[in-house]
This record gives C-alpha cells, sequence and structure tokens, in this order.
C-alpha cells in the first residue's frame, strides 16, 4: 500500500550572512507549502538542507562538520548541501558520507525541489526510501549569466525581518573568495521588493532589513530603475514599516546624494555597518580595497552633519598580510576617532585562490589574536563611553526577544541594544512591541531603561 499517510520532517541548517538566513527562510517556506513539517536540526528528520558558508577556512571546516553531524543525527536522513562551501567545491562536498546532492549558489531553490520530490517518494511508496538508493546529484554550480534568483519569504525567524534585494560582487578584494562563489551583481527588480516588503508589513513585520552580498551595488545591473536610493525612497511609503535598516555597506558607495535622499525618509534606521576592514591606507591598498581613511572620515562626518543621531559599526580584520605594527596602530588610532558604537573584529583567514593567500609576509597567529585582543578593549572603551552619553534620553525600542538575566530587549533605529524593565512576558505577547523608554544606566554594551 501507498504510504500516503507519512508525514515527512525536515531541517534546515544555516551557517554564515543574513543572504543564507533570507534564503533558507525561502527554502524552508517552500517546503512548508508542500506539506513538509519543518523541525530543529537537533530532530531526527528525514531531509536535512544545510546552507553553508565559505568566507573563510574556519567557516568552510565547520560546514563540513556540520554535514557530518546531521547524517549522525539522523543515519537514513537525506542530506542536500547548498550555499559558498557547496559552490566552492561541489565534488568535494558529495563524496562526504551521507551527502545526496549538492545545489550551488546559481538556484539555490533547486535544494528546495529535491526536497519536496523526495518528501514525494516517501508518501508514495510501501517501503523506506533510502538515501543511498538514489545516486548523487550535483546541479547549479555554473554562476556564468546567472540571474537574480527568484525567491521570496513571508516570515521571518526574528522579528525585523531580512529581505534579500541583491546578490554578487565585483569588488575583487584580495582577501575574498565571496565573488568567485557568488558571481557578478545582479538585483531583484524592485516591483518585486516593494510587494515583498508590503507583504511582510501585512504580516506584522515593522522592520525591515535590506541585504545582499554587496548591498550598496543595488541596481547597477537595471537599466531606468534606479539604485538603492530610489528603492528606499519607495519602501518608505509603506506606512506600516517603521524601519528600513540596511545591511553591510562599502563606504565608497556612501555619497553624499545618497546620504541627502535617505536623510529625509521617515522610516531609514540611523544605522550604518561599514565594511571598513581597515583605518590603514597601506593595509587599504594592499586589500585592493576602493577608498582610503580620508574618504571614510569625511563621509562619517557628513552623514553626522545630516543625520545627527546616526550610529556606526564596522567590520575589521586583523593581521592582513604585511601589516606592520605601525599599520596596525593606524588602524587602532583611526577607529577610535570615528566614535563608533561597535565593531567585528576577524583575524584574517588565509583562503587558497585569493591574491593575499600568496602574499609574502603573513602575520603569525600569536600575533593576530593579540591584536584582535587589543581592538577588543579599545571596543568595550567606546560602546561605553557611546552608551554614557545616551544616559536619560528618550528612546523608541522594538522588542525583540525576552532574556532571562536581562528581561526584554529590543533595540533602537540607530542599533542601540536595550533592555527594558517593567515588561512582563507573561501577561502579553511582547514579540515586536512598541515601547519609548528612558534609558536610565548602561552595562556590558547594553541600555537599561523604563518605560515612559
Amino acid at each position: 500500500m501507498p504510504n500516503t499517510k507519512k508525514k515527512v520532517r525536515a531541517a534546515i541548517y544555516t551557517l554564515g550572512c543574513k543572504v543564507n538566513s533570507y534564503e533558507s527562510i525561502a527554502i524552508s517556506e517552500k517546503l512548508s507549502e508542500n506539506g513538509i513539517e519543518i523541525c530543529d536540526p537537533s530532530e531526527k528528520v528525514d531531509i536535512c538542507i544545510i546552507n553553508t558558508c565559505a568566507v573563510t577556512a574556519e567557516a568552510e571546516r565547520k560546514s563540513r562538520q556540520i554535514i557530518r553531524r546531521m547524517s549522525a543525527v539522523s543515519p537514513d536522513v537525506y542530506v542536500i548541501v547548498t550555499g559558498c562551501s557547496a559552490q566552492l567545491d561541489p565534488e568535494k562536498i558529495l563524496k562526504i558520507e551521507g551527502v545526496s546532492a549538492v545545489c550551488g549558489n546559481r538556484e539555490k531553490m533547486k535544494a528546495a525541489e529535491l526536497a519536496v520530490a523526495h518528501a514525494q517518494k516517501l508518501r508514495t511508496v510501501s517501503e523506506n526510501v533510502h538515501k543511498d538508493s538514489e545516486n548523487g546529484i550535483i546541479c547549479s554550480c555554473e554562476l556564468e549569466n546567472a540571474a537574480f534568483e527568484k525567491m521570496s519569504i513571508s516570515s521571518s525567524e526574528r522579528t525585523r525581518a531580512v529581505l534579500k534585494i541583491e546578490d554578487g560582487c565585483e569588488s575583487k578584494c584580495a582577501y575574498c573568495i565571496i565573488p568567485a562563489l557568488r558571481g557578478k551583481i545582479r538585483s531583484k527588480a524592485p516591483e518585486e521588493v516593494i510587494a515583498e516588503a508590503k507583504t511582510l508589513s501585512e504580516n506584522g513585520y515593522r522592520e525591515i532589513v535590506l541585504t545582499g552580498i554587496e548591498v550598496s551595488a543595488y541596481g547597477k545591473d537595471l537599466s531606468q530603475k534606479g539604485g538603492l536610493a530610489t528603492l528606499i525612497e519607495e519602501l518608505g511609503k509603506i506606512e506600516k514599516i517603521k524601519r528600513i535598516r540596511l545591511g553591510s555597506l562599502d563606504p565608497s558607495a556612501i555619497n553624499e546624494d545618497f546620504i541627502d535622499r535617505v536623510s529625509k525618509i521617515r522610516s531609514f534606521a540611523p544605522h550604518f555597518h561599514l565594511s571598513l576592514q581597515s583605518g590603514c591606507n597601506n593595509t587599504l591598498f594592499s586589500m585592493k580595497r576602493r577608498y582610503n581613511v580620508d574618504t571614510v572620515k569625511k563621509r562619517v562626518d557628513y552623514i553626522r552633519s545630516k543625520i545627527p543621531d546616526a550610529m556606526f559599526t564596522a567590520d575589521i580584520i586583523v593581521g592582513f598580510p604585511g601589516e606592520t605594527d605601525a599599520d596596525f596602530e593606524e588602524t587602532r588610532s583611526f577607529l577610535a576617532s570615528l566614535g563608533l558604537l561597535s565593531f567585528h573584529i576577524f583575524a584574517y583567514s588565509k583562503r587558497p585562490g585569493t591574491p593575499a593567500a600568496d602574499m609574502p609576509c603573513q602575520i603569525s597567529s600569536d600575533i593576530k589574536s593579540a591584536r584582535l585582543k587589543s581592538l577588543e578593549a579599545l571596543r568595550a572603551d567606546m560602546t561605553e563611553s557611546i552608551l554614557e552619553k545616551e544616559i536619560g534620553k528618550k528612546h523608541e525600542v522594538i522588542i525583540e526577544e525576552y532574556k532571562d538575566s536581562v528581561g526584554a530587549v529590543g533595540h533602537t533605529a540607530n542599533f542601540i541594544e536595550v533592555a527594558v524593565k517593567d515588561i512582563d512576558r507573561s501577561t502579553e505577547d511582547i514579540h515586536g512591541k512598541i515601547v519609548t523608554v528612558t534609558a536610565e544606566s548602561q552595562k556590558d554594551g547594553i541600555i537599561f531603561a523604563s518605560v515612559i
């Protein structure tokens, strides 16, 4: 007899960036539409889709580790691997025991198609369909002339909904493998972005994060349709969206016209995450970045002149090949001068196939570690200094979660994390609740506040 009543269970494990997170939600929604139950990756499932990362060697190693772990948790699971590690070396991934299919970054929704097809087999045959009964599959790994892949979401795992508007990168920075794994810049049609944002707003999401591999490049491949500023202006007309937040930005793309335009949009969140990488001109030149520290400082100053409550965060790499002690001190001093709310620090990781991997004067792990710790101390001091200036001020906070250690937690529009007193999760649904608070104290990077 056909096994038509079998409940097919699937898990999706996501590593890496916000783009991957968005794509995993799109895959998850497609599975749900086809009657597949979405489960936690720790549970025993029939199908597992692993959306991998390869931005660093450690991310690639962790991706392979997760693939092996999922096969161990559910020995008969049908494993589909997608994402940047799959794109980097699909044959190597397919050889990992337990992997049934590999999908590259050109067509991630192919992973959903394969999962749905396998689920149908599980439902319609009388005997179990063992994963090893099917030949391994590699599909959709050619990025040449790839179009922006059709996908959309109507929900999010968090209070703020991530919306992918762009894919690909053409910067060719010396340390980065991602352009080879994501292909050329391609943008989602603005009318599709607006329709998706409207759906998310109707479903209760008040904050939208526009994300992509190189968000600031949005629209470069679209003729006569405008760029990122035009898109934000149109999204700003959606009344139910209270905040439009941007993902990581290349400092070279933040020109005065862009700032003049977004500063007038009521829902634009005044937080800029800069893909800075270094505060030393010598290092930036070696990295093949498209700006220098003077450009960054001028643009940060201009933003503050137009958006006085703007906050800045950044990504920083320490230990890039050839970075001297003097170069590092330049970076440290420059970061201190910018007055950043916070910054993410990464020790340089050699990626085979990139120019930096073959550069002379590679930095030892001990030196990288010391520099990372030095910047961590600077970051703590800078964050404390910024937050002290917020004490006594009023802020609007969207509540995102409840942490037992501090209570209800959310962020301001300019991305200050706030723990709010006097909100009882036992008596009301706090998820997405908007409250106005007064900042009373700060500790460990968090403002503690009370509802007005």
